[in-house]
């Protein structure tokens, strides 16, 4: 009993934070919320382990210098894979307004809502969002949400992170089977002891 006890807490406290994720996510669309989360595995898949910084600041250059040239990007996280780091949000609270939709927005205004570190970055950006707008409003307001989780949710989306949620989730399968398994056993002891009287 006690170990049930003790499963149906570790459960509990498991999920605790899921319904907090929903409360603090609600409001953003899940379609931005998947795009910032790849954004983030393919950054840490190109900087590499260990980092190797040089090698990815010469990648990004090479992209900003591709769109800037015209290049059709086709592919919102690739953008905002190239811009994450150059772009300045200068509308902390009106890019996540932006992110309540992902399909429909005014890519006009989020435009204004950022500026870049340096010219050939806001070449790119121009010359994309000339092309594309709403693929340039898509990969601004994705490379935000990437740069500013604690604005939009209270957990760590890092491959550890993400690793140690399934652990505990694997966790908590093995204690049901468990519990599973030990009322099955007391119900064959009921059995027997029934026959005995």
């Amino acid at each position: 009993m006690a170990f049930a006890v003790q499963s149906l807490r570790n459960r509990a406290s498991a999920t605790r934070p899921l319904i907090n994720l929903k409360k603090i996510m609600k409001s953003i669309h899940p379609e931005f919320m998947y795009q910032s989360r790849e954004l983030g595995i393919q950054i840490d898949d190109m900087l590499g382990d260990p980092p190797d910084r040089r090698n990815y600041d010469r990648v990004i250059d090479a992209l900003i210098g591709e769109f800037a040239s015209g290049f059709e990007v086709g592919d919102v996280n690739l953008l905002s894979f190239a811009l994450a780091n150059h772009l300045v949000f200068d509308d902390a609270p009106g890019l996540l307004a932006e992110s309540h939709q992902y399909d429909a927005g005014d890519a006009a205004k989020v435009l204004k809502m950022v500026s870049c570190s340096n010219v050939e970055s806001g070449n790119a950006l121009a010359t994309v969002f000339t092309a594309d707008p709403e693929l340039a409003r898509k990969a601004i307001i994705t490379a935000f949400l990437y740069k500013n989780p604690k604005r939009w949710t209270d957990e760590d989306h890092s491959l550890d992170a993400l690793q140690e949620e399934e652990d505990k989730e694997n966790k908590i399968e093995d204690d049901e089977e468990q519990v599973a398994h030990g009322e099955d056993i007391a119900h064959l002891f009921d059995t027997r002891g029934d026959d005995n009287v």
